[in-house]
């Protein structure tokens, strides 16, 4: 696939080659297997993050592009619910996709590095040499040092996952600022300056004031706490009980998984509390995206967790037809055994992981190789992210200037129906190799004013020390190295759930019951080797112990 065609070509090569190209891609019923009809190529990509969603009207202008410039169509699915479920699914069914993109961390990068070791992937490692962008992304020296021990290069030498979004350089890299948002006309109507909810008892005042004002949208009850699909990511009050990271400090030069902290407890308990007396909204870890974008569109949703730009697009509606109601920063809450005047610890890196998988054979795979390599590109990576030259964007004086008309119709959508309409949002964005949005392509041209100063309000107010970028050893991808991880993996991925559970128990006691019980199970299926192993091999060392979301 990967060659210069040239105009004398005669129609029947072309025919002939076209074919063969056809033989290898997904057909109709997405199993890859057969040909696909039409004037050219299909490839099934699945975007694997829960909410994502493409346009309403078939295929974009920007996929046209790459159609013009790579031959490929894309068949876009999109998951609805857990990640991590999806994952594994796909493949134990195998209705698997072409090209697989998801999540570079967490049971969604374990299940894919699963699926590498089992041979459901496509081996690349020979291929690179022709696809200098694709091998770029995954360069040692462009990879996290655990990360690329774990997942890049933990194959005897062969490669089968590629690195998304790795900030190119620290100009690139993107503090999501994640925190809490309250709306300010509400803070404003319980009289709470949202700078002044600092330690976990003030914001637990502050949701209480919330409850009893009574307030209501529509006849409807307004929650104090919520968040979006499935919780995310009203957990992040975390920090206020322990480090925020995976595994903490024990004192003596070794490191546990925070689940068997006293602070672990004491963050269950409260979140528990919150569900008890209604100062969280109780759907909040079951309803969908839509869902919950319905609740912060209707004004029922006092205070959100989640990463600032992702409030600021499902709350520009109702602010709009609500003046004054935008959310704004609570805090800085406190960061329990940080000291204050630290830097907040972000795990800046790549954000997504991408593979072809066995389903995708023959000329499919150089298809998905040029397909991929082309987005990885500069031209590429301006495309997923500004639309097409010419149309939405021009270069004027060597910087990308969006088109007024397309920054218009953009500004004023509310529901970003217009631009993913367009092919921009869609999931493109998660294939284009190295982030290089501010080295490379002259920063972000479609954002407005507005949510500029809203961003750079909220940096001053949460980042008052700015932030330190983490680039030490993860134990979390140590840990999966030891003998005992795959006996104990099932146990480790029970956490989440058990602390869900534990947080809707009928009693305190109840609640430690859950989590002591499955601490035993922990314990049983060898967690206390598997650290063992971990502490031997992190020693010497610079380790992750504090960190914050990001």
């Amino acid at each position: 696939m990967n060659r210069i065609w040239s105009k004398g070509v005669s129609i029947l090569l072309v025919s002939i080659m076209a074919g063969g190209l056809l033989s290898g891609c997904t057909n109709s019923s997405g199993n890859g297997e057969g040909a696909e009809g039409g004037d050219g190529n299909k490839l099934k990509i699945l975007h694997n993050w829960n909410g994502s969603g493409g346009s309403d009207n078939g295929i974009t202008p920007v996929e046209e592009v790459i159609k013009e410039k790579t031959g490929v169509t894309l068949e876009w699915e999109y998951t609805k619910g857990s990640e991590t479920e999806k994952v594994n699914q796909i493949f134990a069914t195998q209705d698997l996709p072409d090209i697989y993109t998801g999540p570079a961390w967490g049971g969604e990068l374990d299940g894919i590095i699963k699926a590498a070791k089992e041979g459901q992937l496509v081996d690349i490692s020979d291929k690179l040499g022709d696809y200098p962008n694709l091998a770029k992304s995954i360069a040692k020296e462009n990879v996290p040092p655990a990360l690329y021990e774990k997942a890049i290069d933990a194959y005897d030498g062969k490669k089968y996952l590629l690195l998304q979004n790795q900030p190119a350089t620290n100009e690139d890299g993107m503090d999501w600022l994640y925190g809490f948002y309250v709306r300010k006309d509400i803070a404003e109507k319980v009289g709470v300056d949202p700078q002044s909810v600092v330690t976990k008892e003030d914001f637990y005042n502050f949701l209480q004031k919330i409850k009893d004002a009574n307030l209501k949208e529509s006849g409807q009850p307004v929650f104090p706490l919520g968040g979006f699909s499935n919780g995310w990511s009203v957990g992040i009050g975390n920090t206020m009980f322990y480090s925020g990271a995976s595994y903490v400090d024990k004192g003596d030069g070794t490191v546990e998984h925070n689940f068997f902290t006293k602070g672990y407890e004491e963050y269950t308990l409260f979140y528990r509390k919150l569900v008890e007396e209604g100062l969280m909204d109780p759907e909040a870890f079951t309803q969908t995206d839509p869902i919950a974008k319905e609740k912060i569109n209707q004004g029922r949703i006092a205070i959100l967790a989640a990463h600032y730009p992702a409030i600021l697009d499902a709350s520009k509606e109702y602010v709009t037809a609500h003046p004054g109601s935008d959310y704004i920063p609570v805090g800085p809450l406190e960061r329990a055994d940080v000291d204050p005047s630290r830097p907040v610890d972000l795990g800046i890196q790549g954000n997504n992981v991408t593979a072809i998988t066995s389903s995708c054979k023959g000329a499919c795979v150089d298809a998905a190789l040029k397909f991929l390599d082309y987005m990885a590109s500069d031209e590429g990576f301006m495309l997923a992210r500004y639309g097409v030259q010419g149309v939405h964007w021009d270069m004027k004086d060597g910087k990308p200037v969006p088109n007024k008309e397309w920054f218009d119709k953009f500004t004023a959508d509310q529901s970003g129906k217009v631009r993913k309409n367009e092919g921009i949002s869609i999931g493109l964005e998660s294939v284009t190799g190295l982030d290089r949005i501010n080295s490379a392509a002259g920063g972000d041209i479609w954002a407005d004013q507005d949510r500029l100063d809203a961003m750079e309000n909220a940096r001053k107010i949460l980042r008052p020390n700015g932030i330190h970028v983490i680039t030490a050893y993860n134990p979390g991808d140590v840990i999966t190295k030891s003998p005992e991880w795959e006996m104990l993996k099932p146990s480790m991925d029970r956490m989440g759930d058990a602390w869900k559970e534990a947080i809707f128990a009928k009693s305190d006691e109840a609640a430690l019951s859950i989590i002591n019980d499955l601490r035993e199970q922990l314990r049983k299926t060898g967690y206390d080797q598997a650290m063992q192993f971990t502490n031997e091999n992190l020693k010497g060392k610079d380790i992750v112990t504090v960190q914050m979301p990001n």
